[in-house]
């Protein structure tokens, strides 16, 4: 069967609580959701978030990315030859490794349904229950515990709290979380680039003086600051996991070979699909690195894939996969759903997605 189509769907859908991080502020999601359908008609689905100032992707250009340069690469091509047009998708463009990962996973979606099988089986999973952690998104103290407390009414047992918006008042909001949730659930923090190495080092070690039981420190320093990163890794025993500071794969061995970090956080908007994000994590497990599975803000469609991904590549710790829950509403039918501290992945063909609903008006995050 042949590649028949590739169509793409704006999609905008608000939250139910503001995201707020050291770096941005977003009250909508706002992402490209990529279909590839094939000349039996069937449809899978992959999504390249906005994210301006991480990937830099915007709505935009992955459309007119994967208009202009991916779908040709594909259309009329083997449908089943999976790796071919994972190949074709790598290399028919530089960067644009969010439009790469929508189109790598719609390839994805589109094997699995013909095979019959869910998307985490095709990838050699046997769970469609994957545990994740739930974003607390940066504020004063008061309000973080106020929303401490409502997460774990709500289920969920690790906590991640956004930082690095003021190193002086840092160490103030963890102890008010730690003080709200008591020690039976984990706490762990992304400084998203926030602060500077030594800012990074004198909050990490009045975390440990305090006793406040961290978990571990996500991008404390810029992501181009590696040397940065590598310094303050040596100066502190909580565990540092580089997230911005990893796209690809030459990115992760500049990291191993400088011990900058203990961890890594692999994104399909990052690296460009399952494809790219599955050799991340062979390298970091061959090197004795952690790992998580994270998102940007994404609607159930990348969620699913990246939950999926986790389902097969089992992550040394909770892997960060919320995003989905944020919305007040979701623009896709079907796909994953939320069960407490649990994403519930579909037992049906590929990610599970019948349809999506278009923006009438994208809104810039």
């Amino acid at each position: 069967m042949t590649i028949a189509a590739v169509r793409t769907h704006r999609l905008s859908a608000p939250l139910h609580t503001p995201f707020v991080t050291a770096l941005r502020r977003t009250t909508t999601v706002d992402t490209l959701v990529v279909e590839v359908i094939d000349s039996d008609g069937r449809s899978g689905f992959g999504e390249a978030p906005q994210v301006w100032k991480v990937t830099g992707a915007s709505v935009a250009g992955a459309e007119a990315c994967v208009r202009d340069m991916l779908a040709p690469a594909v259309a009329g091509r083997d449908a089943d030859d999976l790796v071919a047009r994972c190949a074709e998708v790598r290399t028919a463009v530089t960067g644009n490794e969010s439009a790469k990962a929508a189109l790598d996973v719609a390839l994805h979606d589109l094997a699995a349904q013909r095979l019959g099988v869910p998307l985490a089986r095709l990838l050699g999973g046997t769970t469609l229950r994957v545990p994740t952690d739930v974003t607390l998104a940066a504020g004063d103290a008061v309000e973080l515990a106020a929303a401490a407390k409502q997460r774990r009414a709500e289920g969920f047992d690790v906590l991640k709290l956004k930082v690095g918006t003021d190193a002086a008042t840092d160490l103030d909001r963890v102890r008010a979380v730690r003080a709200a949730v008591g020690p039976g659930m984990r706490i762990r923090l992304d400084a998203n680039q926030g602060w500077t190495p030594r800012e990074a080092v004198r909050v990490i070690r009045g975390i440990v003086d305090a006793g406040l039981d961290v978990e571990l420190v996500e991008q404390p320093v810029s992501r181009w600051d590696l040397d940065g990163l590598a310094w303050v890794s040596d100066r502190v025993e909580v565990p540092i996991l580089a997230d911005e500071s990893v796209f690809g794969v030459r990115d992760l061995v500049e990291v191993i070979r400088r011990r900058a970090a203990d961890m890594v956080n692999v994104k399909l908007a990052k690296c460009g699909g399952l494809h790219a994000a599955r050799t991340l994590l062979d390298l970091a497990r061959a090197h004795d690195m952690g790992t998580i599975v994270g998102s940007m803000m994404e609607s159930a469609v990348g969620i699913g894939a990246a939950a999926s991904l986790v389902a097969a590549y089992r992550t040394t710790a909770v892997s960060d996969l919320d995003a989905a829950w944020w919305l007040a509403w979701s623009p896709v039918r079907g796909g994953i759903r939320y069960d407490g501290a649990t994403v519930v992945l579909p037992d049906a063909p590929g990610l599970g997605i019948s349809s999506v609903t278009e923006a009438k008006v994208q809104r810039r995050s």
